[in-house]
């Protein structure tokens, strides 16, 4: 699972991870099984049929004028709108706008929201179709420009019609440090829940106005590494947060399409992320 966690996060290549792999199982069809055991499945993406009538999808393109110009993103929302309702920014992992984030976002619409989840590859053709290619391409990506670009889909979408103003971000993996990013970076943000994402520098807590989520989980060492300090930083900023760890859930145990998966822990979260956003962006108002 180590050698995984590395490949899926860039720190090693999918050849360095089958070599590691075959030393460990002295088999290179073996190694090859493995990977391929657990790569994604996306046809496992489906909690909410993109058909649903009780919501409506679609994709938007939103400027960014300080990032990568025009962005394309992914919207839903309920289909029937009596009023306008709170939205939810919705940030993909380190390879761009795949189906389980898509379905991530038809959830939330499902249960009330906006949903909006920008597709970070959009300047160089957007999600192409798989997370090999998908993560390749979004280390060409600058970082700095694409924090811009998730800051302009949260303009976007508090100011769009049918948005009532407040506005909450989740991510997952690069899209849990990325959400924290915009609760440092967006003054009124109302909430920001992150997936194990990345921990920001301690020092830049002060600069948090929205309450924060956190689920991590128990066996994911190299996120759980940097909690300590920056929960000390929370503290001592008198922030207002609510941390998690699932007991044996590794890294990514909200993805459904992935053996990472982790039924309990991925209910139990999200259950704690549709509350704490219906609290915080006031959503029966």
């Amino acid at each position: 699972m180590r050698l995984f966690d590395g490949y899926v996060h860039g720190q090693i290549s999918r050849r360095q991870f089958l070599d590691g792999t075959a030393r460990i199982t002295a088999s290179a069809t073996t190694a090859a099984a493995i990977f391929a055991s657990l790569s994604p499945d996306y046809s496992l993406a489906q909690q909410v049929d993109p058909d649903d009538k009780s919501i409506t999808t679609a994709y938007k393109k939103y400027a960014s004028q300080k990032g990568a110009g025009v962005m394309k993103g992914y919207y839903a929302r309920p289909a029937v709108v009596e009023h306008k309702l709170p939205a939810v920014v919705v940030i993909h992992e380190n390879r761009g706008l795949n189906p389980y984030i898509e379905d991530v976002a038809r959830r939330l619409a499902m249960a009330g929201f906006i949903a909006f989840a920008p597709d970070a590859l959009t300047p160089l053709g957007g999600y192409p179709g798989n997370d090999d290619e998908g993560r390749t391409l979004q280390r060409e990506r600058d970082r700095n420009e694409m924090i811009e670009d998730f800051l302009a889909a949260v303009e976007f979408v508090s100011s769009h019609p049918d948005c009532t103003g407040k506005v909450g971000t989740v991510g997952f993996c690069f899209g849990g440090g990325m959400s924290l990013r915009m609760a440092i970076r967006v003054p009124e943000l109302a909430a920001a829940v992150a997936y194990y994402g990345r921990h920001p520098d301690p020092a830049e807590v002060p600069s948090i106005n929205a309450p924060l989520m956190l689920h991590h989980g128990e066996l994911d060492e190299r996120v759980n590494a940097s909690w300590p300090d920056f929960e000390t930083a929370l503290k001592a900023a008198d922030a207002t947060y609510l941390a998690y760890e699932y007991a044996d859930a590794n890294h990514g145990f909200h993805n459904d399409t992935t053996p990472r998966y982790d039924e309990e822990a991925a209910r139990l979260s999200w259950q704690r992320t549709t509350d704490f956003f219906a609290n915080h962006l006031d959503l029966g108002d």
